[in-house]
């Protein structure tokens, strides 16, 4: 008789699936136990109506806590099988994890693994070094595990052109006032337990940097410390849109972020030109590649930081009632 997860080991598996990243730090997940099987779920009291309408966010974040889960499992020697999607009645539950044969995680899961509680946006500028050829190998090698593409933009001209799609991206959003809101909504001061800490919000744009950025902190940057004028950018993408799509693409984006951790990388999030459907398409384009961009990542060498915080996991779990 096939035996099931325990709600011990929910809990164990779900203290890291939570260190996954979501928009603004919203955590928009639940997990629970049915039928001996992990299941996660999305939770659309958390999505962000006017920076996320469609929802894309919620998945993407619930995917990147996904693997979290699939690895937390591996390496406690109770690896899973998943299915996507597994109830047409029920959209909001989005994966179901089914206990797999028993073995001793691999060298690669348990180097994952050890990544998770190290990872985190780092919004500050980085130093100019850059990213070697093997690092940015292994980057792409993360999203082919994931069923997705990676794609690096590389020199000058590439990420100008780039620059000048996340600027107009960030144009559009800047001129809703909801969107806006939004984001002031999720700063934080002292100990909250979601959103984006101010003082982790990174130093307030200005007109010269590079890239575009959200402002949450709104802090002068130091003297002389302004954006590397030639990051390196990784455009994350999937084979389509669907809500599966982007549970996938979500997984890869959080094994490509631990991959980064565990190579002494940082890594900061740009998700404008995804969020605005034209620029998105324009950013496909640019890249000639089939399938949709997802996610889009700057990734260098940064000074150290730590995790923002997260909500106790008890208040992500749906546990059964004891009869």
């Amino acid at each position: 008789m096939e035996t099931g997860y325990t709600t011990a080991q929910l809990r164990a598996a779900a203290t890291d699936a939570v260190r996954a990243p979501s928009l603004h730090n919203t955590q928009p997940w639940r997990f629970r136990l049915r039928d001996g099987a992990i299941e996660v779920l999305a939770d659309p009291t958390r999505r962000l109506t006017a920076t996320d309408p469609s929802g894309w966010g919620v998945r993407i974040a619930c995917g990147a806590a996904l693997f979290n889960l699939r690895l937390a499992l591996a390496v406690a020697g109770t690896p899973a099988t998943v299915r996507l999607r597994p109830h047409p009645a029920e959209p909001d539950v989005l994966a179901r994890l089914r206990p797999d044969t028993p073995r001793r995680p691999t060298p690669a899961e348990q180097s994952l693994y050890a990544a998770i509680p190290r990872r985190f946006s780092n919004r500050a500028p980085f130093w100019p070094n850059p990213v070697p050829a093997d690092a940015r190998w292994r980057l792409g090698e993360a999203a082919r595990a994931e069923q997705c593409w990676l794609e690096l933009l590389i020199g000058v001209s590439a990420v100008a052109a780039f620059a000048e799609i996340a600027r107009g991206a960030h144009r559009v959003l800047e001129r809703d006032p909801a969107y806006r809101a939004e984001r002031e909504e999720w700063v934080r001061a002292g100990d909250a337990p979601d959103g984006v800490p101010a003082s982790a919000g990174g130093p307030r744009g200005e007109p010269h940097d590079p890239l575009p950025s959200r402002g949450f902190g709104g802090r002068d940057r130091a003297p002389g410390r302004d954006f590397e004028p030639e990051p390196l950018v990784a455009v994350l993408g999937s084979t389509g849109n669907t809500a599966i799509d982007q549970v996938v693409a979500g997984q890869a984006l959080q094994r490509v972020l631990l991959t980064a951790t565990d190579a002494g990388l940082s890594v900061s999030m740009l998700s404008q030109p995804i969020e605005v459907p034209s620029a998105r398409e324009q950013l496909r384009l640019s890249l000639g590649r089939f399938g949709t961009p997802q996610m889009v990542m700057r990734v260098g060498y940064g000074q150290p930081g730590g995790p923002t915080p997260r909500r106790p996991v008890a208040d992500v779990l749906d546990l059964p009632v004891p009869h």
